[in-house]
């Protein structure tokens, strides 16, 4: 069993809104996030809240057991995905689809690929790239939690792939949408949602 794991949990202090509440063809971020990445092999959801907590919680129906709160949401991104990993059933968990809020122009076909891959690959970290270029949702393999618990709060959960670049698989994409963070208003306004 995979996890999906929705990163959510920052201010959005540059976009002035809660990322995750933002409209994305007629549904917030965070809600088309998890209609794309729902897939059999996704068995267990953690949706990491920190800044606008309340406010998502208000406006997205979210499963209670799917929720955890990141109080550490200031220390930045690290400190969210170590808040998901503490969550997680110990030792059920065979990896995690991981996806900032931000980054959510994403399809169903894209997760597909990426489990698939992950599945039939010896590569043990799989994560999608457009024209060369690195993007999101990344998936980790249970066997680097630890290492990612530790990673160094400076470089994140980059210096885990970082540390294990011979595993990593690449797959390449049409989708741009794997590499564009949504993290300003005018990244927002130049993709024209």
């Amino acid at each position: 069993m995979l996890a999906r794991v929705i990163l959510a949990a920052g201010e959005s202090r540059r976009m002035g809104t809660p990322k995750a509440l933002l409209p994305l063809r007629g549904r917030t971020f965070l809600e088309h996030l998890l209609a794309v990445t729902r897939h059999p092999r996704l068995g267990v959801t953690r949706v990491v809240l920190g800044a606008h907590a309340s406010a998502i919680r208000d406006a997205v129906p979210l499963d209670d057991t799917s929720v955890v709160f990141n109080e550490n949401w200031q220390q930045g991104q690290l400190s969210t995905i170590h808040a998901a990993l503490r969550s997680l059933p110990a030792g059920q968990t065979e990896g995690m689809l991981l996806c900032p809020v931000d980054t959510p122009l994403i399809s169903t076909a894209l997760i597909t690929e990426l489990i698939a891959r992950f599945d039939s690959s010896p590569k043990s970290i799989v994560l999608p790239a457009y024209l060369e270029k690195r993007g999101h949702p990344v998936i980790f393999p249970g066997s680097l939690f630890d290492e990612l618990l530790h990673a160094p709060a400076d470089v994140g959960a980059r210096a885990v792939v970082w540390a294990h670049a011979a595993d990593v698989l690449e797959v390449p994409t049409v989708e741009e949408g794997c590499v564009l963070n949504l993290n300003e208003p005018e990244n927002l306004r130049r993709v024209q949602l």
